[in-house]
């Protein structure tokens, strides 16, 4: 099996960072990746600051094979990542006339140079659209330009599950139990070192009734995924109660 191709995000917005806000574009990414096979292994958060987002988009795009951007691709005065991409790669903040078109039809008497901004693409981009979905999401290379508003976040997923292609996806399988995390650590080192391509998680929960600590096993190999689930379970106490998903 192909190693899994890699990405990262980098998610933009004073008011995220001073929690005027809360992110709600992060997990609903992360999930769609995992099913299309891409490996998210970074996530950075900045300010609205054209330097500071320039110079993570340089490190990110450059040590991932994708990269993807969330928030300040609107009108107003915050709204820089399109002027930050350009700079990171060295180009020009340019008008696509496509998407000035296409402002101009939909806002009518009511468009203003606010709303023009939103035209603006890092020279040579590409506006990446679907026959359901006609409105571009903007890639410079390896950089995709996604808006932070979670319900247009959301509406530009299916752009991105067309282009990206399918490749051998995460699965995931889950053992509930009652036992505690200190109990289950040897039982854990045993399928760890079993099965080194498998993604073993710990997850303990104090309030819920119905289990101690919730145990995931994640990977890209079906086989090797469920045996090493079978081998946790076969390590349990067979007094103790689980649950399996």
């Amino acid at each position: 099996m192909q190693p899994a191709k890699t990405a990262a995000v980098l998610i933009i917005g004073n008011e995220l960072l001073s929690g005027k806000v809360e992110e709600a574009n992060l997990p609903f990414l992360a999930r769609t990746l995992r099913e299309l096979g891409i490996q998210l292994r970074r996530v950075v958060m900045v300010l609205d600051d054209i330097e500071t987002i320039a110079r993570e988009v340089r490190e990110l795009s450059a040590s991932h094979d994708w990269l993807f951007t969330s928030g300040g691709v609107g009108p107003t005065h915050d709204d820089v990542t399109v002027d930050a991409v350009a700079k990171a790669f060295g180009v020009a903040a340019v008008t696509s006339p496509e998407m000035r078109t296409m402002l101009l039809e939909h806002y009518k008497e009511r468009c203003t140079e606010g709303h023009l901004r939103m035209a603006l693409i890092p020279e040579g981009a590409t506006l990446e659209t679907t026959e359901a979905i006609r409105w571009p999401t903007i890639r410079f290379k390896n950089t995709w330009l996604m808006p932070g508003v979670p319900e247009v976040f959301r509406m530009k997923i299916p752009v991105l599950v067309e282009k990206l292609g399918q490749e051998v996806p995460y699965i995931s399988t889950a053992v509930y139990t009652k036992m505690e995390e200190g109990d289950l650590k040897p039982l854990l080192d045993d399928v760890v070192a079993a099965f080194p391509e498998v993604d073993v998680g710990s997850y303990p929960k104090w309030l819920d009734p119905s289990y101690k600590t919730k145990v995931t096993f994640d990977g890209r190999d079906r086989a090797q995924v469920f045996a090493a689930r079978d081998r946790f379970l076969s390590t349990l106490p067979e007094s103790e109660p689980q649950r399996v998903d």
